[in-house]
């Protein structure tokens, strides 16, 4: 029977939706058991990107009321909760809990300015390699110093700095034990690789003790034991077995089977990000991780490697809004008439600043080549071709990591709405790149930590996901994809470098 069957709710707390649904013991998802909750951040021309605490975590309960109201006798069986966040989300609270601040978000670059004061008071290659990520605006570090800097009456209010997922935990399971994953805080910029603690020498830097954070533990380490009003509430989840959360990005890579170096992950929501599972000894053996990209422990004996960029669907969407195009599904079929690099344009897509691989804090977008023959289609045609061209860059980054018979794995939004995209990439890369029949990659990898957690799967590949559309490299378009990358490198040579 369905319900005597062990499930888990995994739940997703994406840039653009709230999402909670059930899955069953094989990580497939169970009809009619999910719900979406639409949201968005407060942003303005200043950088600023923030949501309210208490309002964003009201909504993830309510997509947990909901999906516990459709699953009937299927509560029954829910032996553990999954929980995957959009990365690098931070907040203030006081004593007792209370946000003192909003939730701060990667895309907040506030903080730019502090970014430059910080990398200028560090060794910043040893920092690099000890941490795994080059210092940035969307990392915590550059915005405790900014905080403290353009608010000191709200940054003496904060009694501890925690992550979204850390602050949902303290409303259902108390303040008594504050606990974070390697996960999240890799994905803070301030755990150390080798430790696998908050590391102590960028502390001393931005003056803030280890106490005012929460504890670092593995994702097995579950929480259990909701307070009385939730317990009430969630009857079902009562014994249930809550996994710390993990980033959106470690989530996407575990639920389309990227576990390891033969499988790369490529995501295109909002933002895009490329990534793969480095392998290795604990605390010994860890991979070097090369200039532009990042390295984000999952625990002691694996390792995301791989580069997010600001750019993604957002570039989509600026396009459509401000040239009047329609949306991406009806420009996937316009496209794919065209031939590559038909609009004689280059592009630098950095219209939300750059993230991987130069990480340049003041990075803006160009478009280089305009003409008065030059329309609309071709503009959107560049900035999407010119996304793909990042992807090139991350991949020979990752080519000491991945293994000769790799895949690539596509998922996302964009992706499940542009086959010219996918197809784009796959020529970009020359090698095939592949889609998964389950579109909701990230809340599938939420279930599985939350399997693997409750004691249902022993590995994290225990039952690995279809995967559905191959698209194979198109060998007449390398040569022109080949020649975009080399100009958008000598474009961002120009524009950003100098």
């Amino acid at each position: 029977m369905l319900s005597d069957t062990p499930h888990v709710l995994a739940i997703d707390v994406g840039s653009s939706a709230v999402r909670a649904a059930v899955y069953d013991g094989r990580a497939m998802p169970v009809p009619n058991r999910s719900v979406a909750i639409p949201h968005g951040q407060v942003v303005g021309s200043d950088g600023t990107s923030i949501e309210d605490a208490t309002e964003l975590a009201e909504l993830v309960e309510a997509a947990v009321d909901q999906v516990l109201h459709q699953s009937g006798k299927v509560c029954k069986s829910i032996v553990g909760v999954g929980l995957a966040s959009m990365a690098s989300t931070i907040l203030g609270i006081d004593s007792e809990g209370v946000p003192i601040t909003p939730v701060f978000t990667y895309a907040d670059s506030r903080p730019s300015s502090d970014v430059e004061h910080l990398r200028g008071g560090i060794d910043l290659a040893a920092t690099y390699q000890r941490v795994g990520v080059m210092q940035h605006w969307s990392y915590v570090p550059a915005r405790v110093l900014w905080l403290r800097r353009t608010q000191p009456d709200i940054y003496a209010q904060i009694d501890k700095w925690i992550d979204f997922p850390t602050y949902l935990y303290s409303r259902w399971f108390g303040i008594d034990n504050l606990r974070t994953s390697h996960s999240l805080a890799a994905w803070s910029g301030m755990q150390n690789r080798s430790t696998l603690d908050w590391d102590a020498e960028l502390l001393e830097v931005i003056d803030l003790s280890q106490d005012r954070l929460p504890v670092i533990s593995g994702y097995a380490d579950v929480q259990h034991g909701l307070a009385s009003d939730y317990a009430s509430r969630w009857n079902p989840l009562r014994d249930a077995k809550f996994a710390l959360g993990v980033g959106d990005g470690a989530a996407v890579n575990i639920g389309t089977g990227c576990v390891a170096s033969d499988r790369i992950a490529i995501t295109v929501g909002t933002t895009a990000a490329m990534r793969l599972f480095a392998e290795h000894e604990p605390a010994t053996n860890l991979p070097e991780i090369p200039t532009g990209l990042w390295g984000y422990p999952l625990g002691p004996e694996r390792t995301l490697i791989g580069g997010a960029f600001t750019e993604g669907g957002n570039v989509v969407k600026w396009c459509s809004e401000v040239l009047r195009l329609p949306d991406l599904a009806s420009l996937s079929d316009a496209l794919s008439t065209r031939a590559p690099g038909s609009h004689g344009l280059s592009a630098l897509p950095f219209l939300y600043g750059e993230r991987a691989i130069g990480w340049a804090t003041d990075a803006t977008a160009s478009l280089t080549g305009l003409t008065g023959a030059t329309d609309a289609l071709d503009i959107v045609q560049a900035m999407m071709e010119a996304v793909a061209y990042r992807f090139a860059l991350v991949s020979e980054l990752l080519e000491p990591y991945a293994t000769d018979d790799r895949i690539y794995v596509a998922g996302g939004n964009a992706m499940t709405s542009s086959d010219w995209w996918v197809q784009t990439i796959a020529d970009v890369l020359g090698s095939n790149v592949y889609t998964t029949a389950d579109e909701e990659a990230t809340t599938r990898g939420a279930a599985v930590l939350a399997l693997r957690a409750a004691g249902v799967w022993s590995s994290l590949s225990d039952h690995m996901p279809n995967l559905s559309t191959r698209f194979q490299p198109r060998d007449e378009h390398r040569e022109t994809h080949l020649q975009g990358v080399a100009r958008q490198r000598a474009l961002y040579e120009k524009l950003v470098q100098a």
